[in-house]
């Protein structure tokens, strides 16, 4: 327990300097000998680093609500025609599609730039989350781990009540994975809310940058003033950590889920 204790310190220590330096003066910050918790505690920082990064975050939001969202709906779908429907090819298809997981993305990201040029997607938000969607291995293989650990039972009940497949899949079969949905969407939201390099390489417009761009923004405008950085890079994380502290309870149970069956 004392060793928990003093790693999740250790882990823990940049996050709390990066918070105690946002609520500093410029001239502390760097102070030697260093001081951990303010003389003044300076709140405006957080209002001199929010000025202008309202439409960084609306599109980080708008990106993050269409990646879990469409993700959600296609692995859910898919992960349970996986796990529960026979079909022929099924274990050859989806071990095709664990392959796919193998491929590093600079390998393909050549040819899709040259897709997404001549189809008119660059510089549109398109990139950033139709391809991820459309492509949602790990959520489709922790989905159907999840599903195959749902008793046949219910399903059958369904069934001798009348119940389609689709109404079996949505009535029935969903609600009992809704900790396997919260792992999932909670993974998805954090890797679009954090993603800096698609953003960077698809998108030329300023208006349409997100949250990781507008930081790297903020520090070419504001290198000298650290406080203010740190008071953006705060704001950042902050809606992470709201989601993680939310769903950290089906998180686990969810990862658990996944593992009963297999």
């Amino acid at each position: 327990m004392i060793t928990l204790i003093v790693l999740a310190g250790v882990f823990a220590m940049p996050l709390l300097w990066m918070v105690s330096a946002s609520l500093k003066p410029e001239n502390e910050v760097l102070a030697s000998p260093p001081t951990f918790i303010p003389s003044v505690f300076q709140w405006e920082n957080y209002a001199a680093a929010a000025d202008g990064l309202l439409p960084f975050f609306l599109n980080s939001v708008k990106l993050a609500a269409l990646n879990v969202t469409g993700l959600l709906f296609f692995a859910s779908l898919a992960g349970y025609g996986f796990a529960r429907l026979n079909f022929v090819g099924k274990n050859v298809a989806f071990a095709l599609l664990l392959a796919t997981a193998m491929i590093p993305s600079m390998v393909y990201l050549i040819p899709q730039y040259m897709l997404f040029r001549e189809i008119g997607w660059i510089d549109t938000h398109f990139p950033l989350w139709v391809p991820n969607v459309l492509t949602p291995v790990f959520g489709t293989f922790l989905l159907r781990q999840s599903f195959r650990g749902v008793p046949r039972e219910l399903e059958e009940a369904a069934k001798l009540d009348g119940a389609s497949v689709f109404g079996t899949f949505w009535r029935i079969m969903l609600p009992q994975v809704k900790p396997a949905l919260a792992a999932v969407g909670a993974l998805t939201f954090m890797a679009s809310w954090n993603d800096l390099f698609g953003p960077l390489i698809f998108l030329n417009s300023t208006r349409l940058q997100t949250m990781p761009i507008a930081l790297v923004l903020f520090q070419g405008e504001f290198f000298t003033q650290t406080n203010l950085m740190m008071a953006a890079a705060t704001l950042t994380i902050i809606p992470p950590l709201i989601l993680f502290f939310l769903a950290q309870r089906y998180f686990v149970q969810g990862i658990t889920m996944s593992g009963l069956k297999g």
